[in-house]
C-alpha cells in the first residue's frame, strides 16, 4: 500500500530524487559485500559488531568493512579499526567535515565502497549467525528482483530478562539493511544535510523511484529499541525534514513533515513503545517548529 500511495505521489509531482553522494569509487571484483559503520566513541558497542564480522563463515576476499569516525578521527577509534584489520578487510576513515551530520556521514562512507552489495550496520548492531554475510549474498542472487534486502531484527535488550523489547522487525533503517550498490549510485545516496533518519528519507525516493525492497527472515539481527530520553534527537530530525522544502515538491515535503509526526498521538496510549514513539513524533513536530521561527542549529544527543 505505501509503495503504491508513494509511487502515484510521485507521478502527480515529479521531482528530482536524486541525492547527494554524486561520487563513487570503482567496483572491485574480488569484493561482494561492503560494509558500512559510522561510528563515534562507543568503541565497546562498535567491537561487538566487528566481532561479529569477524566470525563470518564468508571469506575474508569477499568483503570489506567501511568504518567512518565522525568528528576527524580518534587515536582509539584508529587503533581499535587496526586491531580488527588482521581479521578484516578494514577500510578506515576519519569523517572531515560536517560533523555531526549522518547524511553527509553515510554518503562519505558509501563512496568508499567497492562492493555490489552495501550492508549498511550501526555500531551497536549485533549479528549472531556466523552465516549472516553467505545467507546475504545467496539472497540477491536468488531474488534478481530484489533491489533491497530487509533482515529480520529483534531487540537487543531481550536478551536481558525484563528488559523493554518492543522493536519493529522489518523497518528499513541503516542499523542493518542491504541494497544493489547500483541502485544506491542511480538514487545517489543519501541527502547530506540530514542530522538523523538519513536512511528514513533515502527510502521515500526509493520507493517513489519503484525500487522493491524484500523481507528476509532468514537474516537475523539484534539492535536496542527505540529509547527517547530527551527532546534533542527527535528535534533534529523534525528540523532536517524541514529543510527538504525546496527539494520536495510543497504537497510531498508537507505529506513527509505530516507522516514523520504522526506517532505524536501515541503518547495517549500507556504501552511503553508507544510513549517511546509518541515522544519522538512530537520532538519531530518541535523540531519543525523551531524552524519556522528561525532556529538554524541542533544537537543531536
Amino acid at each position: 500500500m505505501r509503495q503504491t500511495i508513494l509511487t502515484w505521489i510521485y507521478k502527480a509531482f515529479p521531482f528530482d530524487l536524486k541525492g547527494d553522494c554524486q561520487c563513487f569509487a570503482s567496483r572491485s571484483e574480488p569484493i561482494k559485500v561492503s560494509c558500512v559503520i559510522n561510528f563515534y566513541g562507543r568503541l565497546d558497542l562498535l567491537s561487538g559488531i566487528l566481532h561479529s564480522l569477524a566470525q563470518q563463515d564468508y571469506p575474508r576476499e569477499s568483503f570489506e568493512v567501511v568504518l567512518v569516525e565522525d568528528q576527524g578521527g580518534t587515536d582509539a577509534g584508529r587503533k581499535m579499526c587496526e586491531a580488527f584489520s588482521e581479521q578484516l578487510q578494514v577500510v578506515y576513515r576519519p569523517l572531515d567535515k560536517n560533523f555531526g551530520k549522518m547524511g553527509y556521514s553515510r554518503n562519505f562512507g558509501l563512496a568508499q565502497t567497492v562492493g555490489e552489495i552495501v550492508l549498511f550496520l550501526d555500531d551497536d548492531t549485533v549479528l549472531l549467525q556466523s552465516g549472516f554475510l553467505n545467507c546475504l549474498a545467496s539472497e540477491f542472487a536468488n531474488r534478481p528482483q530484489a533491489d533491497a534486502i530487509i533482515p529480520h531484527g529483534f531487540a537487543s535488550f531481550a536478551l536481558v530478562e525484563d528488559r523493554y523489547d518492543f522493536h519493529d522487525p522489518y523497518f528499513m533503517t541503516s542499523r542493518c539493511m542491504a541494497y544493489r550498490r547500483n541502485v544506491l549510485e542511480e538514487l545517489g545516496g543519501f541527502m547530506s544535510h540530514f542530522v538523523g533518519q538519513e536512511d528514513v528519507e533515502f527510502v521515500i525516493r526509493f520507493t517513489m523511484a519503484g525500487k522493491k525492497a524484500e523481507q528476509c527472515s532468514s537474516l537475523e539481527y539484534y539492535h536496542p529499541p527505540l529509547l527517547v530520553p530527551n527532546a534533542n534527537k527527535s528535534m533534529a530530525v523534525g528540523a532536517s525534514f524541514y529543510q527538504l522544502k525546496g527539494r520536495y515538491p510543497f504537497l510531498v515535503w508537507l505529506l513527509v513533515i505530516v507522516n514523520c509526526s504522526r506517532h505524536a498521538s501515541l503518547l495517549l496510549f500507556p504501552a511503553r513503545h508507544h510513549k517511546e514513539m509518541g515522544r519522538f513524533g512530537l520532538g519531530v513536530i518541535k523540531g519543525v517548529w523551531a524552524c519556522m521561527i528561525g532556529k538554524k542549529e541542533f544537537k543531536y544527543s
